[in-house]
Protein backbone atom coordinates (compact mmCIF):
# COMPACT_ATOMS: atom_id res chain seq x y z
CA UNK A 1 0.00 0.00 0.00
CA UNK A 2 1.07 3.45 -0.77
CA UNK A 3 1.25 6.34 1.60
CA UNK A 4 0.26 9.65 -0.27
CA UNK A 5 0.74 13.20 1.91
CA UNK A 6 -0.78 15.57 -0.13
CA UNK A 7 -2.24 16.43 -3.76
CA UNK A 8 -1.04 19.10 -5.56
CA UNK A 9 -2.59 19.58 -8.82
CA UNK A 10 -0.38 20.93 -12.43
CA UNK A 11 -2.85 23.70 -12.59
CA UNK A 12 -6.06 26.17 -10.37
CA UNK A 13 -8.81 23.57 -11.28
CA UNK A 14 -7.07 21.14 -13.00
CA UNK A 15 -7.37 17.69 -11.31
CA UNK A 16 -4.16 15.97 -10.49
CA UNK A 17 -4.03 12.25 -12.31
CA UNK A 18 -0.92 11.09 -11.92
CA UNK A 19 0.93 9.96 -8.53
CA UNK A 20 4.67 10.47 -8.59
CA UNK A 21 5.72 7.11 -6.43
CA UNK A 22 9.19 7.02 -4.39
CA UNK A 23 10.37 3.27 -4.29
CA UNK A 24 12.64 2.21 -1.32
CA UNK A 25 16.43 0.48 -1.43
CA UNK A 26 18.09 -0.53 0.93
CA UNK A 27 21.35 1.21 0.07
CA UNK A 28 20.15 4.73 0.06
CA UNK A 29 20.34 6.96 2.52
CA UNK A 30 17.70 8.45 4.71
CA UNK A 31 18.98 11.68 4.63
CA UNK A 32 19.44 11.74 1.09
CA UNK A 33 15.90 10.59 0.40
CA UNK A 34 14.82 13.60 2.65
CA UNK A 35 16.80 16.18 1.07
CA UNK A 36 14.97 15.26 -2.64
CA UNK A 37 11.86 15.47 -1.29
CA UNK A 38 12.65 18.79 0.34
CA UNK A 39 14.67 20.18 -2.84
CA UNK A 40 12.37 18.57 -5.64
CA UNK A 41 8.77 18.49 -3.92
CA UNK A 42 9.15 21.20 -2.09
CA UNK A 43 8.17 19.03 1.26
CA UNK A 44 9.34 20.88 4.57
CA UNK A 45 11.11 18.44 7.08
CA UNK A 46 8.76 16.95 8.73
CA UNK A 47 6.41 16.10 5.82
CA UNK A 48 9.82 14.69 3.89
CA UNK A 49 10.57 12.95 6.89
CA UNK A 50 7.29 11.19 7.03
CA UNK A 51 7.47 9.92 3.46
CA UNK A 52 10.86 8.77 3.74
CA UNK A 53 9.59 6.96 6.45
CA UNK A 54 6.33 5.60 4.85
CA UNK A 55 9.14 5.15 1.72
CA UNK A 56 11.29 2.38 3.99
CA UNK A 57 8.02 0.92 6.22
CA UNK A 58 5.94 -0.09 3.35
CA UNK A 59 8.31 -0.30 0.31
CA UNK A 60 6.86 2.86 -1.39
CA UNK A 61 5.44 6.05 -0.99
CA UNK A 62 3.52 8.88 -3.07
CA UNK A 63 5.27 11.90 -3.10
CA UNK A 64 2.07 13.82 -4.32
CA UNK A 65 -0.11 14.09 -7.35
CA UNK A 66 0.68 16.11 -10.65
CA UNK A 67 -0.41 16.31 -14.12
CA UNK A 68 1.29 13.83 -16.17
CA UNK A 69 4.12 16.45 -17.31
CA UNK A 70 4.95 17.50 -13.83
CA UNK A 71 4.83 14.28 -12.89
CA UNK A 72 7.35 12.59 -14.89
CA UNK A 73 9.38 15.93 -14.58
CA UNK A 74 9.94 15.46 -11.12
CA UNK A 75 10.28 11.88 -11.10
CA UNK A 76 13.36 12.35 -13.68
CA UNK A 77 14.71 14.88 -11.07
CA UNK A 78 14.85 12.41 -8.56
CA UNK A 79 16.28 9.43 -10.32
CA UNK A 80 18.98 11.75 -12.32
CA UNK A 81 19.85 13.34 -8.67
CA UNK A 82 19.81 9.63 -7.13
CA UNK A 83 22.54 8.72 -9.71
CA UNK A 84 24.26 12.18 -9.21
CA UNK A 85 24.72 10.92 -5.93
CA UNK A 86 25.36 7.21 -6.92
CA UNK A 87 22.30 5.85 -5.54
CA UNK A 88 19.77 3.05 -6.64
CA UNK A 89 16.81 5.54 -5.48
CA UNK A 90 14.03 5.03 -8.05
CA UNK A 91 11.11 7.18 -8.57
CA UNK A 92 7.75 5.99 -10.86
CA UNK A 93 4.80 7.80 -12.05
CA UNK A 94 1.27 5.64 -12.12
CA UNK A 95 -1.80 7.27 -12.85
CA UNK A 96 -3.99 7.60 -9.62
CA UNK A 97 -6.26 4.88 -8.35
CA UNK A 98 -9.77 6.35 -7.66
CA UNK A 99 -10.92 5.16 -4.37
Amino acid sequence: MEYVMSAEPEAAGEPAKFAVVLLNDDVTPMEFVVDVLEQVFDKDREEAVKIMLATDQRGSAVCGLYGQTEAQRLAREVIDRAKTGGYPLECVVRPEQDG
